[in-house]
């Protein structure tokens, strides 16, 4: 059974930084395709970037440069580094796992002075 839990998400203040995890079970980590996504207050979901196994990213433009992703797959965990945030970066964020499409919990990310 595939699981994801991600965790990390708090309060911060505009240009401040906060790094969120994502551990998985359940799958063959180091050959998993994850992606981290968001959903802001009343809006729709929207991806935020990609960590392939290989070791290439892809970032959504609003956080391009700001963001980052890497993973320790001997930990199963994939992390979201976010830097300069703004307050359009609050939302409840969330990992997936490709094959399944299955999300965590999700985590919330809250940026406001």
């Amino acid at each position: 059974q595939v699981q994801l839990v991600e965790s990390g998400g708090d309060l911060v203040q505009p240009g401040g930084s906060l790094r969120l995890s994502c551990v998985g079970s359940g799958f063959t980590f180091d050959e998993a395709i994850i992606a981290w996504s968001r959903q802001p207050p009343g809006k729709a979901r929207e991806w935020v970037g990609t960590s392939w196994p290989g070791g290439a990213m892809m970032y959504t433009p609003s956080v391009k440069g700001r963001f980052t992703i890497s993973r320790d797959n001997a930990k199963n965990t994939v992390y979201l580094q976010m830097d300069s945030l703004k307050p359009e970066d609050t939302a409840v964020y969330y990992c997936q796992e490709s094959d399944s499409n299955t999300s965590g919990q999700g985590t919330q990310v809250t940026v406001s002075s």
